[in-house]
């Protein structure tokens, strides 16, 4: 009798061993330069690559860095923060993109909060990268925030050759901040919600903040198209062939606030391409520009413009020079 209780707790323990996971998923998790990615992906036996420890870690949970080391390019399909502050973490995407982050491929069931927060990447394409951080989606899931915060991001030459891309058709919001983009054979920063051939949607508008961000050496500094509503403080736009800042809104409206900012040595300083755009300007630097101004923009009488080759479109003043709109 005592022989067969010991045999079926034997057995007993056997399957539930069977269904049990090799390693649940972890709410943090760690990488290092000399980990693997068989591993857990615990700070004993961290993994080697983001894209190893994505998949051990748990919704809405983080991926830190033990150490210094390279941990490759990475797509991103639920809330989750990649936060390498004090360490130095890079990705290097040579003829790739290095962070995708396709939000139609998030749980629209189970993913409420639908954020993505980088923190302390550096982001290098040694010159054949496409994209260094690409945003898509919004056909399936909707809204979502990205956070990209103490970056650098450098060397894209490749394809679409671009810092930044927010691509999404399906709204949302993108904050960044204490950040670098620079050395892009195309657009630094790319914020185009609506495709080439879609047309406006009510609550397709994309959210743009962007803080203490340092933007230099590419075709375009930003350039923000249909539906793209950005507010733009202390941060710098400079050595661009074509513009530091453009807008435009052939699809759908798009409105610019830019303020404590440094606009110079561009083709164009601020450019407004064409359709429904709105710039307003306060307290910014434009100088050593080409042509400072191209197409219809705002001031609040509180910008300096000086050194520029040409003036060319003068902004419209908003309200009286006594006390202009806004002022409080």
């Amino acid at each position: 009798m005592r022989k067969t209780s010991l045999t079926l707790v034997a057995t007993s323990l056997a399957c539930l061993l069977q269904g049990a996971p090799a390693h649940a998923q972890a709410f943090r998790t760690w990488v290092s330069g000399v980990g693997d990615d068989a591993n857990p992906c615990s700070r004993t036996a961290p993994c080697k690559t983001f894209a190893g420890a994505i998949s051990k870690t748990a919704l809405n949970g983080e991926i830190n860095c033990l150490d210094p080391g390279g941990f490759g390019a990475v797509t991103i399909t639920k809330s989750i923060t990649i936060d390498c502050h004090e360490v130095f973490a890079s990705i290097l995407n040579a003829g790739t993109n290095g962070i995708n982050i396709p939000f139609d491929s998030f749980n629209a069931a189970l993913d409420a909060r639908r954020t993505v927060r980088l923190r302390n990447l550096i982001i290098n394409g040694v010159s054949s990268g496409l994209i260094g951080i690409r945003i898509t989606g919004g056909a399936t899931v909707t809204g979502g925030a990205v956070f990209i915060e103490d970056c650098l991001i450098d060397g894209n030459f490749g394809g679409s050759a671009r810092g930044i891309s927010e691509e999404r058709s399906g709204g949302g919001e993108l904050f960044i901040s204490n950040t670098t983009v620079r050395n892009m054979g195309q657009t630094a920063i790319q914020i185009n919600p609506i495709g080439p051939t879609g047309a406006a949607v009510a609550g397709q508008r994309i959210s743009i903040t962007v803080d203490n961000v340092q933007v230099q050496n590419a075709n375009f500094g930003i350039a923000i198209g249909n539906n793209g509503r950005a507010t733009i403080n202390r941060s710098v736009f400079a050595g661009h062939t074509v513009a530091g800042i453009e807008a435009e809104g052939p699809l759908a409206a798009v409105e610019v606030h830019v303020s404590n900012s440094l606009i110079s040595n561009n083709g164009i300083g601020v450019q407004n391409a064409t359709g429904t755009v709105t710039i307003r300007l306060s307290h910014n630097e434009i100088v050593f520009n080409t042509t400072a101004f191209s197409g219809a923009t705002q001031s609040f009488n509180n910008n300096r413009v000086q050194g520029n080759g040409t003036l060319a479109t003068a902004p419209t003043p908003i309200g009286a020079a006594s006390g202009p709109t806004g002022h409080q």
